[in-house]
Protein backbone atom coordinates (compact mmCIF):
# COMPACT_ATOMS: atom_id res chain seq x y z
CA UNK A 1 0.00 0.00 0.00
CA UNK A 2 1.35 3.17 -0.78
CA UNK A 3 1.86 6.40 2.23
CA UNK A 4 -0.65 8.43 1.25
CA UNK A 5 -3.32 5.19 0.83
CA UNK A 6 -1.80 4.20 4.49
CA UNK A 7 -2.57 8.02 6.31
CA UNK A 8 -5.87 7.96 4.42
CA UNK A 9 -6.67 4.43 5.86
CA UNK A 10 -5.42 5.85 9.02
CA UNK A 11 -7.34 9.17 9.06
CA UNK A 12 -10.95 7.18 7.84
CA UNK A 13 -10.29 4.51 10.84
CA UNK A 14 -10.02 7.95 13.42
CA UNK A 15 -12.69 9.32 11.67
CA UNK A 16 -14.73 6.08 12.08
CA UNK A 17 -13.65 5.94 15.79
CA UNK A 18 -14.68 9.64 16.77
CA UNK A 19 -18.34 8.13 14.83
CA UNK A 20 -18.53 5.64 16.78
CA UNK A 21 -18.77 7.41 19.86
CA UNK A 22 -21.32 9.87 19.20
CA UNK A 23 -23.62 7.79 17.11
CA UNK A 24 -25.69 6.97 20.31
CA UNK A 25 -26.27 10.84 20.55
CA UNK A 26 -27.10 11.60 16.66
CA UNK A 27 -29.67 8.80 16.14
CA UNK A 28 -31.48 10.05 19.71
CA UNK A 29 -31.48 13.60 17.92
CA UNK A 30 -32.48 12.30 14.76
CA UNK A 31 -35.09 9.58 16.12
CA UNK A 32 -36.69 12.45 18.28
CA UNK A 33 -36.95 14.94 15.29
CA UNK A 34 -38.36 12.37 13.15
CA UNK A 35 -40.70 10.28 15.07
CA UNK A 36 -38.89 7.20 12.81
CA UNK A 37 -36.08 4.77 13.58
CA UNK A 38 -35.45 4.49 10.02
CA UNK A 39 -35.66 7.60 8.90
CA UNK A 40 -33.28 8.48 11.84
CA UNK A 41 -31.07 5.52 11.01
CA UNK A 42 -30.95 7.01 7.20
CA UNK A 43 -30.09 10.28 8.17
CA UNK A 44 -27.35 9.18 10.37
CA UNK A 45 -25.86 7.17 7.66
CA UNK A 46 -26.39 10.53 5.89
CA UNK A 47 -24.25 12.06 8.55
CA UNK A 48 -21.08 9.94 8.74
CA UNK A 49 -20.90 10.13 4.52
CA UNK A 50 -20.63 13.70 4.95
CA UNK A 51 -18.10 13.32 8.08
CA UNK A 52 -15.99 10.97 5.92
CA UNK A 53 -15.51 13.74 2.87
CA UNK A 54 -15.44 16.44 4.85
CA UNK A 55 -11.77 18.26 5.94
CA UNK A 56 -11.34 16.99 9.58
CA UNK A 57 -8.29 18.93 10.49
CA UNK A 58 -10.28 22.28 10.24
CA UNK A 59 -13.46 20.84 12.89
CA UNK A 60 -11.90 21.07 16.61
CA UNK A 61 -14.72 19.57 18.08
CA UNK A 62 -16.20 16.48 16.41
CA UNK A 63 -19.16 15.36 18.75
CA UNK A 64 -20.39 18.95 18.37
CA UNK A 65 -19.77 19.26 15.12
CA UNK A 66 -21.37 15.60 14.01
CA UNK A 67 -24.28 17.12 16.43
CA UNK A 68 -25.24 20.32 14.18
CA UNK A 69 -25.10 17.98 10.98
CA UNK A 70 -27.31 15.88 12.41
CA UNK A 71 -29.51 18.73 13.39
CA UNK A 72 -29.48 20.71 10.80
CA UNK A 73 -30.38 17.58 8.50
CA UNK A 74 -32.62 16.80 10.63
CA UNK A 75 -34.63 20.20 10.54
CA UNK A 76 -33.97 19.98 6.45
CA UNK A 77 -35.73 16.58 6.72
CA UNK A 78 -38.68 17.25 8.96
CA UNK A 79 -39.74 20.03 6.68
CA UNK A 80 -39.69 17.74 3.34
CA UNK A 81 -41.45 14.54 5.72
CA UNK A 82 -44.36 17.20 6.34
CA UNK A 83 -44.67 17.27 2.24
CA UNK A 84 -44.22 13.76 1.72
CA UNK A 85 -46.74 13.28 4.39
CA UNK A 86 -49.63 14.95 2.83
CA UNK A 87 -49.39 12.24 0.39
CA UNK A 88 -49.13 9.30 3.24
CA UNK A 89 -52.25 7.35 2.75
CA UNK A 90 -54.44 8.07 6.13
CA UNK A 91 -52.63 9.50 9.23
CA UNK A 92 -49.30 9.29 10.42
CA UNK A 93 -48.01 8.36 13.68
CA UNK A 94 -44.19 8.44 15.42
CA UNK A 95 -42.90 4.76 15.76
CA UNK A 96 -41.84 4.03 19.23
CA UNK A 97 -38.36 2.63 20.00
CA UNK A 98 -37.08 -0.20 22.77
CA UNK A 99 -34.55 2.03 25.03
CA UNK A 100 -33.22 -1.10 26.58
CA UNK A 101 -32.06 -1.97 23.55
CA UNK A 102 -29.70 1.18 23.34
CA UNK A 103 -28.68 1.72 27.25
CA UNK A 104 -27.01 5.44 25.88
CA UNK A 105 -30.86 6.48 24.34
CA UNK A 106 -32.64 5.29 27.08
CA UNK A 107 -30.20 7.17 29.97
CA UNK A 108 -30.98 10.67 28.38
CA UNK A 109 -33.73 12.81 30.04
CA UNK A 110 -36.41 10.28 29.54
CA UNK A 111 -39.38 11.89 29.39
CA UNK A 112 -38.90 13.73 26.38
CA UNK A 113 -38.62 9.86 24.27
CA UNK A 114 -42.06 8.80 25.82
CA UNK A 115 -44.41 8.21 23.35
CA UNK A 116 -46.59 10.93 24.31
CA UNK A 117 -44.10 13.77 24.17
CA UNK A 118 -43.50 12.34 20.19
CA UNK A 119 -46.88 12.69 19.70
CA UNK A 120 -47.08 16.35 21.12
CA UNK A 121 -43.95 17.64 19.62
CA UNK A 122 -45.64 16.69 15.86
CA UNK A 123 -47.74 20.01 16.51
CA UNK A 124 -44.22 21.87 16.83
CA UNK A 125 -42.52 23.52 14.11
CA UNK A 126 -38.82 22.06 12.73
CA UNK A 127 -36.74 24.94 14.50
CA UNK A 128 -39.20 24.49 17.75
CA UNK A 129 -38.60 21.04 17.95
CA UNK A 130 -34.98 20.98 16.98
CA UNK A 131 -34.67 23.38 20.74
CA UNK A 132 -36.77 21.38 22.41
CA UNK A 133 -34.94 18.18 21.78
CA UNK A 134 -31.27 19.88 22.27
CA UNK A 135 -32.39 21.49 25.58
CA UNK A 136 -34.76 19.21 27.14
CA UNK A 137 -33.73 15.89 25.80
CA UNK A 138 -30.01 16.60 25.60
CA UNK A 139 -29.21 19.34 28.25
CA UNK A 140 -27.71 21.65 25.36
CA UNK A 141 -27.18 25.33 26.50
CA UNK A 142 -28.91 28.08 24.70
CA UNK A 143 -25.74 29.73 23.28
CA UNK A 144 -24.82 26.16 21.93
CA UNK A 145 -28.38 25.88 20.34
CA UNK A 146 -28.31 28.92 18.93
CA UNK A 147 -25.19 27.94 17.13
CA UNK A 148 -26.60 24.59 16.02
CA UNK A 149 -29.86 26.01 14.23
CA UNK A 150 -28.39 29.15 13.61
CA UNK A 151 -29.77 32.07 15.31
CA UNK A 152 -29.33 33.66 18.59
CA UNK A 153 -29.79 32.69 22.13
CA UNK A 154 -32.28 34.77 23.20
CA UNK A 155 -34.58 33.61 19.49
CA UNK A 156 -33.56 29.65 21.20
CA UNK A 157 -35.02 30.75 24.59
CA UNK A 158 -38.80 31.75 22.88
CA UNK A 159 -38.57 28.41 20.74
CA UNK A 160 -37.73 26.59 23.79
CA UNK A 161 -40.29 28.88 25.71
CA UNK A 162 -42.87 28.05 22.80
CA UNK A 163 -42.26 24.33 22.75
CA UNK A 164 -42.88 23.84 26.48
CA UNK A 165 -46.18 25.61 26.71
CA UNK A 166 -47.31 23.42 23.44
CA UNK A 167 -46.30 19.74 25.63
CA UNK A 168 -47.18 21.21 28.70
CA UNK A 169 -50.96 22.37 27.43
CA UNK A 170 -51.40 18.52 26.09
CA UNK A 171 -50.37 17.01 29.19
CA UNK A 172 -52.68 18.20 31.76
CA UNK A 173 -54.32 15.48 33.84
CA UNK A 174 -52.74 12.75 31.71
CA UNK A 175 -53.10 9.40 34.33
CA UNK A 176 -50.02 7.51 34.79
CA UNK A 177 -48.31 4.80 34.19
CA UNK A 178 -50.39 2.23 36.22
CA UNK A 179 -53.82 4.19 35.24
CA UNK A 180 -52.63 4.04 31.72
CA UNK A 181 -52.68 0.11 31.44
CA UNK A 182 -55.50 -0.08 33.49
CA UNK A 183 -57.79 1.79 30.85
CA UNK A 184 -56.19 -0.13 28.05
CA UNK A 185 -56.67 -3.35 29.75
CA UNK A 186 -60.48 -2.10 30.62
CA UNK A 187 -60.65 -1.29 26.87
CA UNK A 188 -59.72 -4.09 25.17
CA UNK A 189 -62.01 -5.98 27.44
CA UNK A 190 -65.00 -3.90 26.42
CA UNK A 191 -63.73 -3.94 22.56
CA UNK A 192 -63.22 -7.43 22.30
CA UNK A 193 -66.58 -8.04 23.94
CA UNK A 194 -68.42 -5.35 21.84
CA UNK A 195 -69.91 -4.09 24.56
CA UNK A 196 -70.88 -0.59 23.44
CA UNK A 197 -72.32 1.20 26.64
CA UNK A 198 -68.89 0.03 28.73
CA UNK A 199 -66.52 1.63 25.76
CA UNK A 200 -69.10 4.69 25.89
CA UNK A 201 -68.42 4.97 29.37
CA UNK A 202 -64.41 4.31 29.24
CA UNK A 203 -64.58 7.23 26.60
CA UNK A 204 -64.64 11.21 26.78
CA UNK A 205 -67.15 12.66 24.20
CA UNK A 206 -64.59 13.61 22.41
CA UNK A 207 -62.19 10.73 21.67
CA UNK A 208 -60.24 10.04 18.57
CA UNK A 209 -59.80 6.85 17.03
CA UNK A 210 -56.75 6.70 14.71
CA UNK A 211 -54.90 4.00 12.67
CA UNK A 212 -51.57 4.94 11.13
CA UNK A 213 -51.64 1.78 8.07
CA UNK A 214 -50.64 3.49 5.29
CA UNK A 215 -53.30 2.02 2.99
CA UNK A 216 -53.33 -1.29 4.57
CA UNK A 217 -56.22 -3.19 4.01
CA UNK A 218 -59.01 -2.54 6.25
CA UNK A 219 -57.19 0.19 8.07
CA UNK A 220 -59.30 3.04 8.79
CA UNK A 221 -58.07 5.98 6.73
CA UNK A 222 -59.23 8.40 8.32
CA UNK A 223 -59.06 9.94 12.03
CA UNK A 224 -62.80 9.02 13.85
CA UNK A 225 -64.18 11.18 16.57
CA UNK A 226 -67.05 10.89 18.86
CA UNK A 227 -67.87 8.13 21.68
CA UNK A 228 -70.73 6.76 20.00
CA UNK A 229 -68.62 6.82 16.52
CA UNK A 230 -65.72 5.07 18.02
CA UNK A 231 -67.74 2.64 20.01
CA UNK A 232 -69.46 1.85 16.64
CA UNK A 233 -66.49 1.32 14.19
CA UNK A 234 -65.23 -1.08 17.02
CA UNK A 235 -68.14 -2.83 17.16
CA UNK A 236 -68.17 -3.31 13.54
CA UNK A 237 -64.48 -4.98 13.30
CA UNK A 238 -65.31 -7.47 15.64
CA UNK A 239 -64.28 -9.92 13.33
CA UNK A 240 -60.69 -8.87 14.22
CA UNK A 241 -60.48 -10.16 17.48
CA UNK A 242 -61.55 -13.90 16.35
CA UNK A 243 -58.38 -15.10 14.92
CA UNK A 244 -56.09 -12.61 16.95
CA UNK A 245 -53.54 -13.22 20.44
CA UNK A 246 -52.86 -10.29 21.95
CA UNK A 247 -50.08 -9.94 24.74
CA UNK A 248 -49.10 -6.47 26.63
CA UNK A 249 -45.87 -4.80 26.46
CA UNK A 250 -44.28 -1.91 27.63
CA UNK A 251 -42.65 0.60 25.53
CA UNK A 252 -41.63 4.42 24.99
CA UNK A 253 -43.26 5.35 28.24
CA UNK A 254 -46.32 3.52 28.25
CA UNK A 255 -48.42 0.13 28.05
CA UNK A 256 -49.13 -1.48 24.62
CA UNK A 257 -51.52 -4.29 23.29
CA UNK A 258 -49.83 -6.06 20.53
CA UNK A 259 -52.02 -7.94 18.02
CA UNK A 260 -50.69 -11.10 16.67
CA UNK A 261 -52.44 -12.89 13.50
CA UNK A 262 -50.96 -16.26 12.41
CA UNK A 263 -47.58 -16.06 14.75
CA UNK A 264 -46.66 -12.59 13.72
CA UNK A 265 -47.20 -9.00 14.48
CA UNK A 266 -49.83 -7.88 13.08
CA UNK A 267 -50.90 -4.29 15.05
CA UNK A 268 -50.16 -2.80 18.33
CA UNK A 269 -52.86 -0.15 20.10
CA UNK A 270 -52.76 2.22 22.77
CA UNK A 271 -54.74 4.56 24.42
CA UNK A 272 -54.62 8.36 25.86
CA UNK A 273 -56.81 10.16 28.40
CA UNK A 274 -57.98 13.01 30.45
CA UNK A 275 -60.04 13.72 33.63
CA UNK A 276 -63.09 13.04 31.27
CA UNK A 277 -62.03 9.46 29.88
CA UNK A 278 -60.26 8.33 27.36
CA UNK A 279 -59.48 10.65 24.60
CA UNK A 280 -57.39 8.99 22.14
CA UNK A 281 -57.39 5.63 20.66
CA UNK A 282 -53.99 4.70 18.48
CA UNK A 283 -53.15 2.17 15.77
CA UNK A 284 -50.05 1.45 14.60
CA UNK A 285 -50.63 -1.25 11.80
CA UNK A 286 -47.83 -0.34 8.81
CA UNK A 287 -44.94 -3.12 8.47
CA UNK A 288 -42.48 -0.30 9.13
CA UNK A 289 -43.94 1.16 12.19
CA UNK A 290 -44.15 -2.61 14.04
CA UNK A 291 -39.86 -3.31 14.48
CA UNK A 292 -40.46 -2.64 18.01
CA UNK A 293 -42.48 -5.21 19.11
CA UNK A 294 -41.01 -8.29 16.92
CA UNK A 295 -38.99 -10.68 19.13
Amino acid sequence: MAIGESERAGGLDAAAAVFTDVRPRLFGIAYRMLGSASEAEDLVQEVWLRWQAYDRDTVAEPGAFLATIATRLSINALKSARVRRETYIGPWLPEPVDTAADPYLGAERGEALEYATLLLMERLSPNERAAYVLREAFDYAYDQIAEIIGTSSAAVRQLVSRARRHIADGRRSRPDKTGQRALLEAFMAAARSGDMAELERLFAADVVNTADGNGAVKVARKHLIGAERVAKFLKAIEWLWSDVEVTWTDLAGRTWAVLHQNGAVYAALTIDASDNGIDQVLWLVAPEKLEAFRD
